[in-house]
Order: C-alpha cells, then structure tokens, then sequence
C-alpha cells in the first residue's frame, strides 16, 4: 500500500466525490493554507481497507492521518490546525 503518512505540516485525507462534510474540510483547508494531500477512496480502492481499519470496521469519511501517523474522523478545521500544531 502507498504511503499515507504526510510530510510534517500537512495532512493525508481519505474522501470520496460525494461526501458533503469532505468538501467542507477540503475548502476550509484551502483557504487556511494548510497543505493537505487527497486520496478518493473511488480512485485509490486499494485505501478502503485502512480507512476501515482506523474506524472501527466503518468506510468513514473524511479520515484525516497526521504526520505522527495518528488519525482522525470527520474532524474539524481547528482540531486539525491544533494537533498541526503540535
């Protein structure tokens, strides 16, 4: 499987085209200038099993990874600017 841990100061996030909570989070970002990597999971299927694996069994998204490797379900702008924070 590819890397999914980001380079420090950025973000791997798991979407797909239709989530509505994932757009929100991609524009957010965007225009906070945190940099961020996507991976749909309808282009990357080869992704879906640890996005399930990180949530318990569920195909959750947005799935958020940091670079200390931990990651986050559906969170918000400013958890993810805190723990980018360090």
């Amino acid at each position: 499987m590819p890397k999914v841990t980001p380079d420090e100061g950025s973000i791997t996030m798991f979407t797909t085209s239709w989530c509505g909570y994932c757009t929100r989070l991609k524009g957010q970002l965007s225009r906070e200038g945190v940099p961020f990597t996507e991976i749909n999971l309808e282009d990357s299927p080869e992704h879906i099993d640890f996005v399930e694996e990180v949530n318990g069994g569920n195909r959750t998204v947005p799935t958020v990874v940091f670079p200390d490797g931990s990651a986050a379900t559906n969170p918000s702008l400013a958890e993810v600017k805190q723990r980018l924070a360090g």
